[in-house]
This record gives C-alpha cells, structure tokens and sequence, in this order.
C-alpha cells in the first residue's frame, strides 16, 4: 500500500516538473538578448576593419539589442537611436563616440508589488517646464531632455520616484517600479480652528503649520511658544514661553523636542521670546494627553517640532526684523538629492533701546527701587543637511544653538554701584536621523542626538562683599530605533528601542557666608516600546494601543523598571459627532529646582537635576480624559474632561515663596478640570470663545495641613478672540482673563519672629489667599503685499495689554535691610507694542 502512494507522488512530481517549463515557454515571451555596447563596438571594429576612439567611461554600462542589420551605417545610426551616444566619422577608418546633450527618455510605470501599470502618472523634468502623464497602458516619452536630468515620477497612493534621464534612454523602454504609499493614521485632520494653519487631529493633537499661519491677537509674527498658549488647557501664569503650564503641570514636566532632540531651553530675553525660529519650523504637534508609546518624559506634555524636511529645487528663504531683533533663514539645493537649511537671528538691544524692550525690562527688574544699567543681547543660529540617497533612504542632520547673555548693574540713587551680576546661557544640540524604506510595508527610522545646555551666573552684591556663583551643566546622549510594520491598510505596527544618557552637574559657591556645594551624576534609560494602530475602513474609529518598559538605572542610588500604557480612541457616534478617550502613564527623572526664589532674575533661579531616588524620586504621572468634538458647516464645539494625579515631586521644584520654601518633603498633586472650546469659521473671519476650569491640590504627608492648593491653581480661564481678513489685511483681537492663582500672606499678629531661628517671616496656612483676576486684552494686524513676482513682503504691529491693566502675577514677602517685612508684587507686562516688517522668496 506505501509502495503505491509513492509510485503515485512519485509520477505527479513529475508531471508537474514537465508541465513547469512548458507553460513558461507558451504563456511568457522569451526575452531579448541584449549585449554591452563596448563588446558591440569591437565586433564591428573587427568585421568591418575599422577604429573607434572613446572614454570607456562615456560607454561603461550601456546595453541594448544586438542590432539585427548587417549595413554598418544602419547599424551605428539604430546605436545612436537608442542610446545616448552621438558617432561621428572622422575618416574612411576612424570614428568617434560621445554622449548626447539631449536625449530621449521613455518608460512604462509600474506597480512594483502586484506589477499592474499605471496610468495618470505626473512626470516631471526637475529644473524645467517640462512634464507630462502616464498613457492607460503606463508608458510616457519625452524628447529633447537634458541628459542630467532627474525625472520626478508622482502618483497618489504611491512614493515619488527620482530617476536619472540617462537610465530611461534604454531600447526597448525602461520599466520604473512605484513604491505603494500608505498613509500616516495618525494624519487625520477632525477640524481647522481657530486660525490657518492650526488643526486638531484624529488622535487628540494638535498640529500647528507654520507655512500656512494665519494670525493671533498679540502678535505680529509667529511665535511657537506664545501661539500654543492660544489653546484650552495650556498658559503661563508668568507670560513667559520658559514657564508653560500644560494643565496644571510646571514647564519642567513638559517634553520638548526640537527635530528629535530634547531641548533643555526653550526662550530668549527673560523667557518672553521663543527660541525657535517658526519660519522653518514646518510643523508643530502640540499632545496633552495620549501620547504616543515612543515618547518619554513629559509627564504634563510633549511638544515635538520638526523642521522643513523635503528637498525643492528652488532656493526659498525670507528675512525680517522686528523692535527686539532680526532674522534670516532659507534652504538651497546643492545637487538633486543635496540641500542645506539654516536660520539666524540676533537681538539688538544691547545698541538700540526701542518701546518693547523697555517693557520687557521693566518687567524683568521691576522689585529694585534702584538705577540698573543692563546689556543684554541674544541670538540663535540652526542649520540642516538634507541627504537622499535613493527615494528609499534619506538622511537628515540638524545642528541649534541658543545663547543668552546679560551684565546688570544697580546703582544707589548717588549712582554708586551696589549689585553686579552676569549670566550666560547656552543650548548647543546636534543630532541625525536615517529613514529607510526597506519594503512596501515596512520602513525603519534610527535617530541620534547630543544635547548640551549650561548656565553659568555670577552675582556681587553689598558693595562687592557678597560673592555667588551657579553653574548648571546637562549633557545628553540618545539612540532610538523605531520600526513600523503596516500590516494592513487599516492596521500599522510601531515597535522601538531608545537609550538615554543623561548626566547633570551643579556648582554653588557663596563667600559670605561661606558655602559651597558641587553635585553631579548620571542616569541611564533603557526603553522598549511597542503600540498598534488601526483605522476602520469607514474612518469612523481611530485607536492607538501599546505601552513602554523603562529600564532606570542611577549608578550611584537606583535602578528601576516602570512599565508605562497608553491608549487613544476616537470614535464618530454620528454624522459630525465625535468622542475621544485618552489615556497614558508616563515618567521622568530630570526636574528643575526653583532656589534663591527672591534674587533679581527668573533665569537663574532655576537649574536641572537629576533624580536620586530619595529627596528627587522618579516623578510619574497617569491621566485619563473623555471628550465630545461637534463638527459641521464652519463650527467646531469641543469640551473635554479631565482628571492626572503627578506623584514624586518636591517642594523645590515647585517654586514656594512660603514658609515650605526651604523644606524638601516629596509629594504629589491632583488635577481635574474642564475644557471647553467653541469656533466659528469662515473664509474671511474666525471667532472663538474658550474656557477651562481646574482644581489643582497638592499633598504633602509631612506639611501641615497636608493637603492645599497647588501653587499653579488658577480655577477660571476664559478667552474671547477673533480675526479678520479682508483682501491683503490681516486683524486679531482677543481677551484673556483668569482668576487670580493662590499666594501665602505672613501672620497678621506677628509676622517675624527671633525666639528660634533670628528674623524669620512666620506665615499663615500655605496659599489660602488668592490675587486679584488677569485681565489682557491683545490686538495685531499684518498686512501681505508683493514687491515683485517672486519677492512678497509683509507688514505687522501688535500690542500686548493695550488696556495697560497692570496683572500682579505673583505676590511674596521678604525681609529688607531694616530688617522689617515687605511686600513685592510681580507685575504683568504693560502696553508692549511691536512691529515687524518681513521678506520671503
């Protein structure tokens, strides 16, 4: 019975061994031979006995049909038709060979996976006019091409192509195989708010366009930093870009990435100026809660921007100035598949005194009663080298550096010089990033960076007795490796490894009295990742599942793994109705350190540390919210609730002005809130009304009481804005109000005591008092015009405050020389005009 079953397979193999080739031979034409032209050219040197002179370089590679005449005319006039080469003859025996100028190129396009044509194909002769499309079977022509040319091959559904001209000259055509394209999930837009060029995302996000910018009260030109606080949930409560508040959280537990690298400063003069330039910035995206599973850090949000990341032919770039500095930027493309990007700016205030930085700097040294003579200048300088290595394969390295630098002199009112201080800060990051396309469903991105940020202050004070010196230095290494598997259209599959290396030293040395403290360390985060995401075929459900294993490791106290999910849904309940349910767990071990709270700067007073486990553990968060968007004929209404707990702070990264100031007890906070926006849009105007409330509490087992408003808690926040467009002009107008954020008044019978500890301030229950409500109200006006075809201009004036209402943004107290109480209040920005004129090309 085996001996039959095997006689029987035995004699199907060989069926089917037979039938193999026959069916190859009958349903598939046999392929041409093709021949190198140096080998065809020998033959006919040797059977028509004559000579041909060339560069072997000119003919090395180029192959074709062997010519079926036997006419040595006909035969070099068919070389010529279907390769590049133009053959002249010098005599009866000797010819020469070189390349054509022009060529003719055709091709038939493909699909390189199920190999079917394709018709509709855009073809375009890069650095001219030329182009055309595909015919229905997928074969185009095009004549008279320079012969170094690259031809731009675009279809929908599918990745451009760059081809050289000269691999297209072949007889018979060419084939060009088309990568499929699938689209981002993440990329879809639910609605375009407020102004152009800001749009919510499928997942929660939102993404700012620089290119397309509308406009914002207040402003005059872009400005990342102050356009995201336009947003529900996101403010400063000092007006500062260097202190962003993403739901209640301090800036120090936001992420913030700049082309992959984590950016450990973030403003310039004060904290009032962004220190990235917007107008290469190419997009903005904006997460407060279900982040992705490949960031980390950023327990309150991520803020990940990316600069323009494509390579154009054409030169673009613009300059511009405005009362507080000047600026230039562009991208130039080297070769075809080489381009160089980079932006400058300089501040000029320390040669020209104009109506905005009086301003800023009357906030910045407003609680001295003395004269103060100050030089200040900043500036910021970014550079990107854009490298394809075929369509599949694209390298790009970016460089930023941000300085600030100020020297600051009080004088008594006879102008002899009682405080001296200088402070330089200085951010220099550089990292890469490789983009590999290995299949049509499976792509590879590896990024690297270095990041090193310093602070170095000097403080002499009581007539150049008192002598305090800060250093702060961060340095930092990363390797990540994210894969991305699309496993279908509908379904993609991200997984990574990321490495970080972050070390922190510090130095503070004061002579009077003596002190001096020098700390450093490092730690070391290993993290695997991994999430899935899925859009249903009818579009109506988005999610993102995955999470993230962090391996922490301090070598001198800890070692810890934490395991962080994520989740994000979003789901269409009805036609222009959509819900949302986020959530995430997330940690970081870097915190800034709020000390000498009542010195002259905000800059300083702040420094990054590391965790150590004990007094600075591992700060950790885990937040959920639930919203409702509505959407349809030009009106958005969102509202979004909330709830994130942030475990592992301590009361000095906090910035207590209290009777906790100087304690290092470890704690948490709470925060539940509200968040509702409402917009209406059209072409020429834009209006929105936003809203949120927050309960902000912290806990603190060792305090009493233990548990009391955070120092962030502002309950109410509202903002009333528009915009206007009318042909070339541009016009905002906006009012923001918020209730007055929670301060700590001293004991009201006695306020300083000397039985314990000399001239100590005795204070009531911390933040049980609250200051009075902000009020701003904003205007700007831009207004776009063309000084030739090819050179457009605009014009802008903003005003912050225009009311001149003077907010008191922070309330504490302090001892003077007399040794007696005082109060000082920090006040918010007065009328601060500015004005900008700008060029593009």
């Amino acid at each position: 019975m085996r001996k039959t079953h095997l006689n029987k397979l035995s004699f199907f193999l060989l069926c089917i061994s037979l039938l193999l080739p026959l069916g190859k031979g009958l349903g598939q034409e046999q392929p041409k031979k093709t021949m190198g032209i140096i080998q065809l050219i020998k033959e006919l040197e040797e059977s028509h006995r004559i000579k041909f002179s060339y560069l072997d370089t000119v003919l090395s590679g180029i192959e074709l049909e062997k010519p079926n005449e036997v006419d040595l005319d006909a035969i070099l006039a068919q070389i010529q038709q279907r390769t590049p080469l133009i053959i002249k003859k010098v005599s009866d025996r000797y010819y020469s060979i070189s390349q054509k100028n022009r060529i003719t190129i055709c091709a038939r396009v493909l699909d390189n996976f199920q190999k079917n044509t394709i018709p509709g194909a855009t073809i375009q002769v890069l650095g001219s006019s030329k182009s055309i499309i595909t015919d229905l079977e997928g074969n185009f022509s095009l004549s008279d091409i320079p012969r170094t040319a690259t031809i731009q091959i675009n279809h929908i559904g599918f990745k451009t192509r760059f081809v050289p001209a000269e691999k297209l000259i072949q007889q018979p055509c060419s084939v060009v195989a088309m990568v499929q394209s699938y689209q981002e999930l993440e990329e879809v837009v639910v609605y375009k708010f407020l102004t152009e060029g800001l749009t919510k995302l499928t997942d929660g996000s939102i993404e700012l366009n620089t290119g397309g910018f509308g406009i914002l009260p207040g402003l005059s030109e872009p400005d990342i930093l102050q356009t995201i606080q336009a947003l529900p949930g996101i403010k400063s409560v000092d007006e500062t870009v260097s202190d962003i508040n993403i739901r209640g959280g301090t800036n120090d537990q936001n992420l913030i990435l700049w082309d992959g690298i984590k950016m450990y400063q973030s403003g310039h003069f004060f904290g009032l100026i962004s220190a990235f330039n917007p107008y290469l910035t190419d997009k903005v995206t904006v997460i407060k809660n279900g982040s992705s599973a490949r960031y980390g850090d950023g327990v309150s949000g991520v803020l990940d921007m990316r600069t323009k990341n494509t390579i154009t032919n054409n030169f673009f770039g613009g300059a511009g100035f405005n009362l507080i500095s000047g600026d230039a930027y562009g991208q130039v493309a080297l070769t075809d598949n080489l381009a160089l990007q980079f932006s400058g700016r300089r501040s000029h205030t320390d040669f020209i005194d104009t109506p905005t930085y009086t301003t800023f700097s009357q906030k910045a040294f407003q609680d001295t009663d003395v004269q103060a003579d100050s030089d200040f200048y900043f500036y910021d300088f970014t550079g990107k080298v854009l490298y394809d290595f075929n369509p599949y394969h694209r390298l790009r390295i970016s460089l930023i550096h941000i300085k600030n630098n100020l020297d600051y002199e009080e004088s008594d009112l006879d102008g002899s010089p009682t405080n001296l201080s200088y402070l330089d800060q200085t951010n220099l990051s550089f990292g890469g990033i490789l983009e590999s396309d290995w299949t049509t469903n499976f792509s590879t991105r590896l990024s690297v960076y270095h990041t090193k940020y310093q602070l170095n202050a000097l403080s002499i004070s009581n007539e150049a007795r008192q002598r305090l010196v800060q250093n702060n230095l961060v340095i930092e290494k990363s390797a990540k490796l994210n894969t991305t598997l699309q496993l279908s259209e509908d379904l993609k599959w991200d997984n990574g490894y990321h490495l970080t290396e972050t070390g922190i030293a510090n130095r503070t040395e004061l002579n009077e009295p003596e002190f001096l403290s020098n700390s450093k360390g490092v730690i070391y985060n290993q993290a695997l990742y991994s999430e899935l995401s899925y859009r249903s075929p009818n579009q109506k459900l988005a999610a993102k599942a995955g999470g993230r294993l962090n391996y922490i490791q301090n070598p001198d106290t800890f070692d810890e793994a934490i395991l962080e999910p994520r989740l994000n849904v979003s789901y269409t309940l009805a036609p222009f109705f959509k819900t949302e349910i986020l959530g995430e767990f997330k940690s970081q071990t870097t915190n800034q350190i709020i000390d000498l709270e009542q010195n002259f700067l905000g800059i300083e007073k702040r420094r990054w540390v590391l965790a150590d486990g004990n007094r600075l553990p591992i700060t950790r968060s885990k937040q959920g919210s639930w919203g409702v968007n509505y959407d349809q004929n030009s009106f958005y209404a969102g509202i979004e609730a909330f709830y994130k707990e942030v475990d592992g702070i301590n009361v000095r990264t906090q910035g207590f002005q209290n009777q906790n100031q100087f304690n290092g007890e470890v704690g948490s906070y709470a925060i539940k809130g509200i968040e509702l926006l409402l917009n209406k849009k059209t072409d020429t105007y834009s209006i929105w009304l936003s809203y949120t409330y927050n309960q902000n509490d912290y806990s603190f087992n060792t305090l009493v009481p233990s548990s009391f408003p955070n120092n962030l808690d502002v309950r109410h926040t509202a903002t009333l804005a528009g915009n206007y467009t009318y042909k070339q002009l541009k016009l905002g107008l906006g009012f923001n109000y918020r209730s007055g954020r929670p301060f700590t008044l001293p004991d009201a019978i006695n306020p300083v005591d000397n039985t314990v500890v000399p001239n100590q301030i005795v204070y009531q229950a911390p933040n049980t008092e609250r200051l009075a409500e902000y009020f701003r109200a904003d205007f700007s006006a831009i207004y776009d015009f063309s000084i030739t075809d090819n050179i457009k201009a605009s014009a802008g004036v903003s005003v912050l405050n225009f009311t001149n209402r003077r907010n008191n943004l922070n309330t504490f107290f302090r001892l003077n020389d007399a040794d007696t109480l005082e109060r000082v209040e920090r006040l918010s920005l007065g009328v601060t005009p500015n004005a900008s004129f700008r060029i593009r090309f």
